[in-house]
């Protein structure tokens, strides 16, 4: 964003100068308030905002889904608590896909000169959130980008790391392990004022101090946190997965009928375990669905899983992404490869990106899927159109189990 308003309409924080609008000594009782805590210096000198262009209609990161993103106000009296918790999010994200310390450090210096590290409603344009990121630039939905732990997935990872499509996050950007920081946050945010990043490093490393945050941490091996070549894209042909997905999960014995990748679905009979409990039922579920896809708004972009948490009558699902609620799942419940689910199921697809992709399953071969005919719609489908348009991985089926659902 290129400016915000802290306080209602106090003050404005426009291009490389600022202009109080409040009456001689109101503007000076702000000054002093604005550098105790911390606020000037991250927001003087112009904002720098996310305004990657990117591809719509393909699956990428998923709603953070952890309950609606709340505005935070840089004025509030829990400024610095709001700071603090932010930057804990981000570093959990980071460490939770394997990456070191120093991506905490870069995340949080691209908050600070952003947003002030606070997850703002507002900012140029249409750029909202944490990293002011755009809803029409291909970022996600506003409220989407109102979570934290999306907003910060999306910085990190973006959106398909083995496509030119699409929106790329830091893990996407080869040598960013050993560029300098503000660099490496720059080509992520592609900024009108590429030279504030790096002035924020202090700032970011006394909050990772203030909120216990390892920056020495290492990475882990195979988290796109080694200077690794990230390939050749085959854009010229539309392949966004040249290099082809690996299967994120073997087939278990007895695990059903596998088929073939591109064979028809067929209806299971299979009664839902015990602790399989929904506020709606699997007859009421498929029919919210359907009617989802008939008369819904265009309220569910790269948000899967949180549209499979809504047809089972349940606000959040309590997981970040759609492979990691089939990852976790009971062994017992999960069907890996089996293209046999009964109506009402879960399917999962790799899709090559962190997210991964995850519909229901109505019966007939067919289910009701987000983005894959209209960006941000409900369309019923085919279940092998997952495969054959997106190219994903199928990976399996399994009830409807949210057991951190909220």
């Amino acid at each position: 964003m290129d400016g915000r308003d802290a306080l209602g309409a106090l003050a404005k924080v426009a291009g490389r100068g600022f202009a109080l609008k409040a009456g001689a000594v109101g503007a000076v009782g702000f000054l002093i308030f604005l550098l105790l805590v911390g606020i000037f210096g991250a927001g003087i000198g112009g904002k720098a905002y996310a305004d990657s262009c990117g591809g719509r209609g393909t699956p990428g990161v998923d709603l953070g889904d952890d309950g609606e993103g709340t505005a935070q106000n840089p004025g509030s009296a829990n400024y610095r608590k709001d700071q603090i918790a932010n930057a804990k999010i981000i570093d959990q994200v980071a460490a939770d896909g394997g990456l070191s310390g120093r991506a905490t450090l870069i995340a949080l210096m691209t908050a600070l000169q952003e947003s002030t590290l606070l997850n703002l409603d507002h900012g140029h344009l249409d750029s909202v959130g944490l990293f002011q990121q755009r809803p029409s630039q291909g970022w996600g939905t506003k409220t989407q980008i109102m979570q934290p732990k999306y907003a910060a997935g999306m910085f990190l990872f973006g959106d398909d790391p083995k496509s030119t499509r699409g929106i790329h996050g830091l893990t996407d950007i080869q040598g960013w392990q050993t560029m300098d920081l503000g660099t490496a946050a720059q080509k992520v945010q592609r900024s009108a004022h590429p030279d504030l990043y790096a002035g924020q490093e202090d700032a970011a490393r006394e909050i990772a101090e203030k909120a216990d945050i390892d920056l020495d941490r290492k990475g882990e091996a195979g988290a796109n946190d080694g200077d690794q070549d990230q390939g050749q894209d085959d854009a010229a042909n539309g392949d966004d997965q040249a290099d082809g997905p690996e299967e994120c999960y073997t087939d278990n014995e007895g695990a059903g009928k596998p088929g073939e990748p591109g064979e028809p679905f067929h209806d299971g009979d299979a009664p839902w375990p015990h602790q399989v409990k929904n506020p709606r039922s699997t007859e009421a579920a498929i029919k919210w669905a359907r009617n989802e896809a008939e008369n819904g708004s265009g309220e569910w972009y790269r948000a899967c899983l949180a549209f499979v948490a809504k047809v089972y009558g349940w606000n959040f699902s309590g997981v970040p992404y759609a492979i990691d609620h089939y990852k976790e799942m009971p062994p017992a419940l999960k069907h890996d490869k089996d293209r046999n689910p009964p109506p009402g199921a879960l399917m999962y697809w790799d899709t090559g990106s962190r997210a991964g992709h995850v519909a229901v399953y109505l019966g007939g071969g067919k289910i009701a899927s987000n983005d894959i005919v209209r960006p941000g719609y409900i369309d019923v489908v085919d279940a092998t159109d997952i495969e054959t348009k997106w190219g994903a991985t199928y990976l399996g089926w399994a009830p409807p189990y949210f057991p951190k659902g909220g």
